[in-house]
């Protein structure tokens, strides 16, 4: 079962749907900034903190509570964008 945080478990969900199917997405940050990459999975510190995995050449772990959107790059996806 997912457990939903920092954001809400709807909102998990199309996350957890990108890693499952390797979408490439687009994530824009609250703070303006962007980064693409293939969504791989995602992570839960023991802080409780929830993290993106994101290939981009190299694995880079991005907090989902920063997001402000995601957009797949992925031709055909299941959806298209998904706004936090």
């Amino acid at each position: 079962m997912t457990q939903c945080n920092a954001i809400s478990c709807e909102l998990h969900d199309y996350i957890e749907i990108a890693c499952m199917y390797g979408y490439r997405v687009k994530l824009e940050f609250k703070d303006g900034h962007s980064l693409e990459g293939k969504a791989v999975d995602v992570m839960t510190t023991a802080e409780k903190r929830e993290f993106l995995v994101l290939d981009n050449g190299q694995k880079q772990q991005v907090e989902l509570n920063q997001l402000a959107r995601m957009t797949t790059l992925t031709p055909n996806a299941s959806f298209k964008e998904v706004t936090f």
